[in-house]
């Protein structure tokens, strides 16, 4: 057994792709209407359907918003440098709502960000990220 993929309801199809695929690098695996039931289903992803899981974006037609209740918690998507994704992710016009910084109670480094429709998207921070002076340049190298 393994994991497939996570339905989530969109209110504007075409927002939520951008969002996914344009702030977030994943990619469209496909798409399919499906004018009998009125809804279209895209699955967009990191990786194939095959070995990956994915998210399935369900739109349904004439439908511009959901409540989103409380049970539903988010998703979680490792990143290698939490601060330059979040910094991007805000300079193209995403939502942060928690800037990068260790989780309460622990030390792992999160974030959150919002997508258009008010589902939360927590970044983790993946690898070790090199220190102010690691990136600088040394005398020898300029």
């Amino acid at each position: 057994m393994r994991l497939l993929h996570t339905m989530l309801r969109v209110g504007d199809l075409d927002r939520s792709l951008k969002f996914y695929c344009e702030l977030l690098g994943m990619t469209l695996l496909r798409k399919k209407d499906y004018p009998g039931g009125e809804f279209t289903l895209a699955f967009i992803g990191y990786g194939d359907e095959s070995d990956h899981t994915v998210i399935e974006l369900t739109y349904n037609w004439g439908k511009d918003h959901y409540s989103l209740g409380d049970a539903y918690g988010h998703i979680a998507i490792g990143v290698d440098d939490i601060y330059a994704t979040c910094k991007e992710i805000g300079d193209r016009g995403g939502k942060v709502t928690r800037q990068p910084g260790p989780m309460k109670h622990g030390s792992t480094v999160i974030a959150f960000v919002e997508d258009p429709d008010g589902y939360k998207v927590e970044l983790i921070q993946q690898k070790a990220i090199a220190t102010a002076s690691e990136k600088a340049p040394s005398a020898a190298t300029v």
